[in-house]
């Protein structure tokens, strides 16, 4: 099969199979090339329903969940984003497809490196990328319509709640470090609204509010 066969039969299987149909979501998902976002060595494997390991001890989550995060935010083309975790810069790109404007913090910078190449060979122009602590957001943009956390986050970091907008919908893993609950905050009214997603395993969030580590300041 072709990287285009694959990626539509990923999109039937692994997305709307387990009920995730809405329109914009399914047609990003069926244009973002993501061979092009993981190793060489693991392209075969690209559109497969697992997730793949990436450079620097990272990894880039399966497609569904991918979705499922994307999906939650609601996103309906006129939103500011803030992204935590760019990773390969394949969700980046997804955010890119579905929201007015992405700002993605990654703290490691040889992969928001590489990230930058391929989001502009790709063609993104509606994406910021900043090299940095992600559990500090990115206070110069905010407020955001959307946050999405691609680390797993002990609780739920405090600067991202005060950067999300009233209405606001903020995605994230949250729980010990080895498994965790993907979880939905929505912000109305000033008070949070909490909802458990699915069980889910991401690599730790490192920062002041998230694990320690060596971090980017």
């Amino acid at each position: 099969m072709t990287f285009d066969e694959q990626r539509a039969e990923m999109v039937e299987r692994q997305l709307k199979a387990r009920g995730l149909a809405d329109e914009r979501l399914v047609a990003a998902f069926r244009k973002v090339p993501r061979h092009l976002f993981v190793p060489a060595e693991f392209r075969r494997e690209a559109y497969a329903d697992h997730p793949l390991p990436i450079e620097s001890g990272q990894t880039i989550s399966q497609p569904y969940i991918v979705a499922l995060m994307t999906d939650c935010l609601r996103l309906r083309g006129h939103e500011r984003a803030l992204e935590i975790g760019a990773g390969t810069g394949y969700q980046t790109a997804i955010l890119g497809e579905m929201a007015l404007e992405v700002f993605s913090v990654e703290r490691l910078p040889e992969l928001m490196q590489t990230v930058a190449r391929r989001l502009e060979e790709l063609g993104y122009l509606n994406v910021q990328l900043s090299v940095g602590n992600g559990t500090l957001g990115w206070p110069e943009h905010a407020p955001y319509d959307a946050i999405l956390v691609g680390a797993a986050a002990p609780g739920i970091p405090d600067p991202l709640i005060a950067q999300l907008a009233e209405g606001g919908r903020m995605v994230l893993p949250v729980g010990p470090q080895h498994a965790q609950m993907l979880t939905l905050i929505e912000k109305r009214h000033g008070a949070l609204h909490q909802k458990e997603l699915a069980s889910c395993a991401f690599v730790p969030l490192i920062g002041q509010y998230g694990w320690p580590g060596q971090s980017a300041s």
